[in-house]
């Protein structure tokens, strides 16, 4: 392709909106438009990327026999009210109404499109097992689009679901995506974990998130050098200490503390450690209070509390609620005479003589043991982990790390098949619900990821499965005819076996070489002044080196080196 003929919109100032490099990147190097929050156009260069992950993606889903469909985007709400989700999926789902008042929503995912689809094709267990997929582009309402592709509320995604009749089936095809998954992220050049996870809005009961490594990640993962061990940090378990040896345990002391509304404000008016302090919490879980005991140097995991509960809807009680049950500010609250069930975390579970608030503001108490001064209703793992405490596999002590979310695979179980009535008939006549998983791949995000990992301070470094060309020929002086003829020749020659990009702008030669440092193909062409001597210069864009190559030998060169 000419450069003249492209539409490739580069910039020379850095967007001062854009907060992310993979978003300064692909704004700079005319790859996207912004339309308005969160929603781009992809320029050439950007489709010419996602057509190659794609392609991958395509190429490991028939790997392991999934089939390619294509769901509708508009959703009808009578679907997601049968699965449960029309409310609580919450706000990030785009409602709309047709011109007969009925409602639809633009798809965030299809567990319920594609439930629906099968439940009318579906009979006989002897159809099982089953994998379809589809790449399409997908919307969310997100609260707050940014870093380019990376949040933004229109997006593309690879989603696949299969259909089980029994577990080890399901097992099965969640270890073949698992493989498949870890075959993509892997040919795409990203350096990824695989790693344990919450299953969010989507449900199921074992899920594994697929992070690309790097600084700008949202998520934090939790793992050791010792072993494979990773996970999400709010599924990272914390280990279960010892219990102490038996200590005396001192009087009961109610002591004045005004103005004291915080563990690390306790811990300096009581001249103790933060770690001897504790920080009591009233959550609402599915409605019903409950009050929750931590260390004070640690950070309450909801997603913990409502995996310990099982419960559907897990939020803080606010001020005024605990006022109203506790009769006291949040800042004062204990478990000693609490009109609410108790739980305390493993880690509080060995302590004794701690203080806590004595629900009087204004006042805490000292020297407080659980089962003396008050019961507890369960003892459970209720906090994040923190750095350098032991992996759950005992293998080390947990670092941490950042990652881009990229993948994720479920298993759904019968969450869907149950409430929208996916049955099939089993070896023995009987009616039962089909197993389901889920599986994801944000293809957009994966194009972001990957420019986080491969740059340097001029521009994008494409790895070559998925780079928009190969090779970028470059006439140094445009005006020159016998290298305008030279760099045609090579063109025509070049493109018979590579992708060739043909910059044959009538530029300075400077823009020229700072626009294909920040495009980033893999090998670049410059036709200048050897080529009196027949001589063209060839340099990899990941290396600071250039070989001086003779016209007629540059095909061999690029054999040998692509």
């Amino acid at each position: 392709m000419k450069q003249s003929r492209m539409f490739i919109p580069t910039m020379r100032e850095t967007p001062q909106d854009a907060e992310s490099l993979s978003h300064r990147y692909m704004l700079k190097a005319g790859m996207i438009k912004q339309m308005a929050s969160g929603i781009y156009t992809y320029l050439p260069i950007t489709k010419l990327v996602l057509n190659n992950i794609e392609q991958i993606v395509r190429e490991e889903m028939n790997n392991i026999g999934g089939v390619e469909i294509q769901m509708p985007v508009l959703h009808p709400r009578e679907l997601w009210e049968e699965s449960g989700r029309w409310q609580a999926y919450g706000s990030e789902l785009m409602r709309m109404k047709d011109r007969h008042d009925r409602d639809f929503a633009l798809g965030p995912t299809h567990e319920e499109i594609i439930t629906a689809l099968l439940r009318d094709e579906l009979k006989s267990y002897k159809k099982l097992p089953l994998t379809l997929f589809q790449i399409q582009t997908k919307f969310r309402d997100e609260l707050r689009p940014r870093f380019g592709l990376l949040r933004g509320r229109e997006f593309i995604m690879k989603d696949a679901y299969s259909f089980h009749s029994n577990e080890a089936s399901l097992n099965e095809t969640y270890r073949d995506m698992y493989n498949a998954y870890s075959n993509i992220f892997s040919r795409v050049g990203l350096n990824y974990r695989a790693v344990e996870a919450d299953s969010g809005a989507i449900g199921g009961s074992h899920t594994h998130e697929f992070m690309a490594l790097s600084e700008i990640g949202e998520d934090i993962i939790a793992y050791t050098d010792e072993s494979g061990y990773a996970a999400n940090v709010e599924k990272a378990a914390c280990p279960v200490p010892e219990m102490m040896a038996d200590a005396e345990q001192r009087a009961l002391e109610k002591v004045a503390t005004p103005g004291v509304d915080s563990c690390l404000a306790l811990a300096d008016h009581l001249n103790i450690e933060l770690i001897d302090t504790t920080k009591t919490m009233v959550l609402k879980v599915d409605g019903e209070f409950v009050m929750i005991l931590i260390r004070g140097d640690h950070e309450l995991n909801e997603i913990k509390v409502r995996d310990y509960f099982r419960a559907g809807e897990i939020e803080f009680a606010s001020d005024e609620e605990i006022r109203g049950v506790m009769k006291a500010s949040p800042g004062s609250l204990g478990p000693v005479e609490a009109s609410v069930p108790v739980y305390i975390d493993h880690q509080v579970n060995v302590m004794s003589n701690y203080p806590t608030g004595a629900n009087i503001d204004g006042y805490h108490f000292i020297n407080v043991n659980h089962g003396r001064d008050f019961e507890t209703a369960g003892t459970g793992d209720f906090r994040f982990i923190t750095e350098g405490e032991r992996a759950e596999d005992d293998s080390g002590a947990v670092k941490f790390m950042k990652g881009i979310e990229v993948g994720q695979v479920f298993q759904l179980g019968t969450k869907y098949s149950e409430a929208m009535n996916l049955n099939v008939l089993d070896e023995n006549g009987r009616s039962v619900p089909v197993l389901m998983g889920c599986y994801g791949v944000g293809v957009s995000r994966t194009l972001s990821a990957i420019i986080e990992s491969h740059h340097d301070d001029r521009g994008i470094i494409w790895p070559k499965s998925v780079t928009p060309f190969d090779i970028h020929i470059i006439t140094a002086n445009p005006k020159d005819e016998e290298a305008r003829n030279a760099a045609e020749s090579l063109y025509e020659t070049l493109g018979r076996e590579y992708k060739v990009l043909y910059d044959d702008r009538k530029e300075r030669a400077g823009v020229k070489f700072a626009d294909s440092d920040l495009i980033g193909l893999p090998y670049r062409v410059v036709v200048g002044r050897g080529i009196k001597e027949g001589k063209v210069e060839i340099k990899a864009r990941d290396s600071e080196e250039t070989a001086e190559v003779d016209i007629s030998q540059v095909t061999e060169y690029l054999k040998a080196n692509y």
